[in-house]
């Protein structure tokens, strides 16, 4: 293969990886790297997410008092068998009945955070994923918890502007 081809090859297909995280006003997790071609099924999502991360950061943070879980609901969110274990470890989790599937914009994760750490590592090219995942972890490390809060915060607002548009677009209202 040329030279060429193997540089349009690396353009087309960029490094990349799947990376879970969770916030709090507070504090963050460590980030969660899940190796290529591992599906999110619930056992995965129980063992690696909710009991290997999540659950040390609630422990840690808020030390048996309350908090609410928000989480989208892909499938392995919403099974019987994680259902039970967010009644027995995560008793604040909102269920699909308080908590829309699809809502990045009141997700802040989604709304802030997944973008705000892509934009540290913008326009840097890594030669492999282990660069990669190096990079993303001193950006993350450098997120500090007054903009963790701020983030956190600004979702009752939201909340309420969503109210407010009756489940329409409501970015115009904040």
């Amino acid at each position: 293969m040329s030279p060429k081809r193997r540089l349009a090859h690396n353009l087309l297909f960029p490094k990349s990886v799947m990376v879970w995280a969770g916030i709090t006003a507070t504090g963050k997790t460590p980030l969660v790297f899940i190796e290529r071609n591992v599906k999110i099924n619930s056992e995965v999502y129980q063992k690696i997410v909710l009991m290997d991360n999540l659950l040390p950061l609630v422990t840690q943070h808020f030390a048996g008092g309350p908090f609410i879980l928000q989480q989208d609901w892909a499938p392995s969110h919403g099974s019987r068998s994680t259902l039970a274990v967010l009644e027995a470890h995560f008793p604040g989790f909102l269920d699909k009945n308080l908590w829309p599937a699809s809502s990045p914009d009141l997700n802040p994760m989604d709304f802030s955070v997944w973008g705000m750490l892509e934009g540290k590592i913008a326009g840097k090219v890594f030669a492999t994923v282990d660069d990669l995942k190096a990079a993303l972890e001193v950006a993350w490390a450098s997120i500090d918890d007054g903009y963790l809060r701020r983030t956190v915060n600004s979702v009752k607002k939201r909340l309420r502007a969503c109210v407010k548009a009756r489940g329409s677009n409501f970015e115009i209202l904040l």
